[in-house]
């Protein structure tokens, strides 16, 4: 008899989950659905995952786990920003998933979310990231790190996270949407963090 491949199993039922639960969210998704499309018994999820809210975390955590491996940063200092925010919209440009799935979180928690200490130093790194840039001269210091850091990521990100609004908003005959999306993501960031630009504003205010 043939030995029975738990991490398969596992990655079908995260493979289905990421699927559902980015299309329906964690109050919508229904544990015989992600079953039925991982093809195994759902009494195979609860013993491997625990209940459906347990199983939403765990999927969104393996999601962030992942961009973050495929988009490292160690300090924009010696790391370009504005190539950074390039990737980050190619990453969800792929995987729209990711922007769905913690538009869902925002919607299914109030307060505190699972994973938040994990999460929150994650994201110090990134604004420690942006802080070494500011050190260095390369990002302006007029605008604090942790805002550069959430302006960063939701000018590449949400172009994915709101397919509907960018529909409304573009021609339709806008050609190679994606390339010129992209191009204004890194364009935008370049401006956004540029000492140049910020020092003759403050100039010009003067």
């Amino acid at each position: 008899m043939m030995a029975w491949d738990t991490n398969a199993t596992k990655e079908r039922i995260i493979a289905a989950a990421v699927d559902e639960f980015a299309t329906h969210g964690p109050d919508g998704t229904t544990i015989e659905r992600i079953a039925k499309q991982a093809g195994i018994n759902k009494e195979r999820i609860y013993a491997y995952f625990g209940p459906k809210r347990t199983l939403f975390d765990t999927v969104l955590h393996q999601e962030l786990a992942k961009v973050a491996q495929a988009i490292p940063i160690d300090s924009f200092a010696t790391e370009d920003i504005a190539a950074y925010a390039g990737n980050v919209y190619d990453y969800h440009l792929a995987h729209p998933e990711l922007g769905r799935l913690l538009q869902w979180e925002a919607l299914s928690y109030a307060g505190e979310v699972p994973n938040e200490a994990v999460r929150r130093a994650h994201y110090a790194r990134k604004v420690h990231a942006v802080i070494l840039g500011q050190e260095s001269g390369a990002i302006t210091s007029t605008i604090d790190a942790e805002s550069i850091t959430f302006l960063v990521l939701a000018i590449a990100g949400y172009w994915s996270c709101l397919p509907q609004v960018v529909r409304m908003i573009e021609s339709e005959d806008a050609g190679d949407a994606h390339d010129i999306r992209r191009t204004a993501v890194i364009e935008a960031v370049t401006r956004l963090v540029s000492p140049d630009l910020h020092a003759r504003s403050a100039s010009y205010d003067r």
